[in-house]
């Protein structure tokens, strides 16, 4: 799935870090590609294609795309549409899954700052939601993993009206000299989540207290746990238990020493 296969590969370095003041919206998403790249996770290494019509998008063949608001630009939208397999992968994520968004807040947030602006929460969008956003883009940039288009970053809001009668000038000539059918990237499965980061915690115990118990609270309060002095703690990811271990002490700072891996319906 992908725009075109005329995706030649951007120089590397050509448009890293803060885009110019005044730069055409196809330098701003190839700044952005730049900062997404090393972040998505496709389990390969991630280059840039060339900047592409929004137009030659086909929303309905790619399952989902991540999206976050641009805080300074009013109106103004980034987002990655992933493939089928990704969205899978995720879904059939350890310790419970994740969505799409979430997974790809670290890219947004990164294409966002090359922006030069903060982001917001990241949304998953699909269906008609996702085609009605793609629809409204500036431009779109396909990024390529293993000779395929792994996914495509898009911008809406950011172009000027010399970028938006740019884009529909090359929409017309792409369209008119005929667009290949895209190539499909070879299913792969978990590898694609070995960029994504989770929320690793450790519990000691927990309690249970009234609110008038929280509300009298006071510093040298001591608390009495759920679990007797050394019990294994638990490793929890994204809040669902998958392993337990004794707390030890590394250089100055408390670590946990795995002693036991929760089977699947046990961490459930």
């Amino acid at each position: 799935m992908s725009l075109t296969d005329q995706t030649t590969v951007a120089p590397a370095g050509s448009t890293a870090g803060q885009p110019r003041s005044g730069a055409g919206v196809d330098e701003r998403v190839l700044a952005a590609g730049e900062a997404v790249a090393p972040l998505l996770p496709v389990g390969e290494a991630v280059t840039l294609g060339v900047p592409q019509p929004p137009a030659l998008l086909v929303p309905t063949e790619w399952a989902a795309a991540g999206v976050v608001a641009l805080d300074r630009v009013k109106g103004a939208v980034v987002g990655l549409l992933v493939r089928q397999d990704l969205a899978d992968a995720l879904a059939a994520a350890p310790a419970g899954g994740l969505e799409v968004g979430a997974a790809l807040q670290p890219a947004l947030d990164a294409a966002a700052v090359a922006l030069g602006s903060p982001a917001g929460a990241a949304q998953t969008l699909a269906g008609e939601e996702l085609a009605a956003t793609v629809t409204a883009a500036d431009a779109a940039l396909p990024l390529l993993a293993g000779g395929e288009t792994a996914a495509v970053l898009f911008v809406a809001g950011l172009a000027t009206p010399g970028d938006a009668g740019a884009a529909a000038a090359g929409s017309r000539g792409t369209q008119g000299s005929g667009t290949p059918r895209p190539g499909r990237a070879p299913v792969r499965g978990v590898e694609l989540l070995h960029g994504v980061s989770m929320e690793v915690t450790v519990e000691l115990g927990r309690t249970r207290m009234s609110v008038r118990e929280l509300l009298a609270l006071a510093p040298g309060d001591v608390l009495e746990l759920d679990r007797a002095a050394g019990s294994p703690a638990d490793l929890l990811v994204n809040g669902r238990l998958i392993a337990r271990g004794e707390v030890v002490v590394v250089d100055e700072d408390f670590a946990l020493r795995v002693t036991e891996i929760v089977a699947p319906s046990t961490g459930a």
